[in-house]
């Protein structure tokens, strides 16, 4: 096992690292600019070394600094957590080269599996559905019609690199497949260094379903079930639960067997998600994209299957092999979770950075957790992300998640900024989330536009 790891990001992702790390017996190395110097990451790691300024460009992002600190501080491992770093393979190459552990797949296997479209001819060797478009690149908007024409309309594009809603654009006419080719891929080559597209079908509505998987460096890998990452606003995830009410036993089953496929295809080592569009009305899946890296709603995942994923991922990059099999897994009641947001609902979600002057998070009770990096007196820097918190339940069944998660939403009390707590806590108790009756449609196309004329 390691003696000491290097946590190369911030915020509650770093903490819950760090977390994890002490349970191991390792000593832990945070990283911060200089706009996180009083971060809680830096608090509760064993050592803490800045890496540059507050722009993530100038720091989180400047692999010199991340691997000299690295070096500096004799650490043997690096985790890269979500975001920042994390499927970059260019990084995870240079930790190899320096003889660092990257805590995640090979810079080769992320290049497969991160480009759409060299992921996408993998899954039709290995036999996983996927979703009908271009079979390659697509470099120019009269490339871009003419996929369209033979797929049909509605369309969507999607940058090749990279994720996180950048550089995708649905496409309902021919008539919009110009400009929107151009401004797509305009904004991927600005957020990833790379603007290239490809073009899928439409699978839409759909429930967006995702199957956890972990790899060891033995050729073991087994899947952790599914979440439902359904209701999203703008392509980011809002809400998750595990395991979705769409899916029965036969059909997990499946999709379960597709996603081991999958990750067996390009020899996958570490924990990934392979994320899938479930159409319901055939009960057809569909490929979609692989996350080479740990994800936000990993805990509920942890909560219905009793298996530490960040444990795990520390425990396969030190050699050990994994200590179940796919035959010891089963789901176990119902989780769920909901991003706390520093943003504003009432105007359009706009981020709100500011001074935490108050704080409860929610506790007590069997099944509930909170993921969070913030406290009493932190100011929340305006220059990355804006969760600053997840709630996470588990229950006896979904009913009992649901009951608990309101309980927690009204406990949970901050002050000096604006959340979308509210906006949780509303969409929570809407009767069609409580009936498990939505899809990717949902929350932007019914759920949203009566929230807001509710506000005026």
């Amino acid at each position: 096992m390691f003696k000491k790891l290097l946590i190369a990001n911030r915020g509650e992702i770093a903490v819950r690292i760090i977390r994890a790390a002490r349970e191991l017996g390792i000593s832990t190395v945070a990283i911060y600019s200089e706009a996180d110097k009083e971060s809680l990451h830096t608090i509760l790691a064993d050592e803490a070394i800045c890496v540059g300024p507050a722009k993530s460009t100038d720091s989180y992002l400047n692999m010199s600094a991340v691997l000299s600190a690295a070096i500096v501080t004799g650490s043997e491992a690096i985790h890269p957590g979500f975001g920042f770093l994390s499927e970059n393979s260019k990084f995870a190459t240079m930790c190899e080269e320096m003889h660092l552990k990257f805590i995640g797949p090979s810079g080769a296997v992320m290049d497969k599996m991160g480009d759409k479209i060299n992921a996408r001819a993998e899954m039709i060797k290995a036999n996983v559905p996927v979703i009908p478009g271009s079979d390659g690149e697509v470099m120019t908007a009269d490339e871009a019609l003419e996929v369209a024409e033979k797929i049909g309309y509605p369309v969507m594009l999607k940058a090749s690199a990279g994720g996180g809603g950048k550089g995708i654009r649905k496409v309902e006419r021919r008539e919009d497949l110009v400009s929107a080719f151009e401004s797509a891929s305009q904004e991927a080559l600005a957020a990833f260094g790379n603007g290239a597209m490809y073009i899928e079908k439409v699978i839409y509505p759909a429930r967006h379903i995702e199957v956890q998987i972990l790899g060891d460096s033995y050729g073991n890998i087994i899947h952790l079930g599914e979440r439902d990452c359904s209701l999203q606003r703008n392509n980011q995830k809002v809400l998750e639960e595990s395991p979705s009410v769409a899916i029965g036993t036969t059909l997990r089953q499946k999709i379960g067997d597709a996603a081991v496929r999958a990750a067996k295809a390009v020899n996958y080592e570490n924990a990934g998600t392979i994320e899938f569009l479930l159409d319901e009305a055939s009960g057809q899946f569909y490929f979609m994209e692989m996350n080479t890296r740990v994800q936000v709603e990993h805990p509920v995942t942890e909560f219905v299957t009793g298996v530490d994923i960040v444990k795990e991922q520390i425990r396969i990059a030190a050699g050990q092999a994994l200590p179940v099999t796919q035959d010891d897994i089963h789901l176990t009641g119902h989780a769920i979770e909901c991003r706390i947001n520093a943003e504003n609902p009432a105007f359009n979600f706009a981020p709100s950075p500011g001074k935490i002057s108050n704080l409860y998070l929610p506790s007590g009770g069997v099944g509930l957790r909170v993921d969070s990096a913030v406290y009493p007196g932190y100011t929340i820097p305006p220059y990355y992300d804006s969760m600053i918190a997840k709630i996470i339940v588990h229950g006896e069944n979904r009913f009992d998640a649901l009951m608990k998660m309101q309980r927690a939403l009204y406990e949970l009390d901050i002050d000096g900024v604006v959340t979308n707590a509210d906006f949780q806590m509303d969409l929570i108790s809407d009767q069609h989330v409580i009936a498990g009756d939505y899809d990717t449609s949902f929350l932007m196309e019914t759920f949203l536009p009566q929230y807001q004329k509710d506000a005026e």
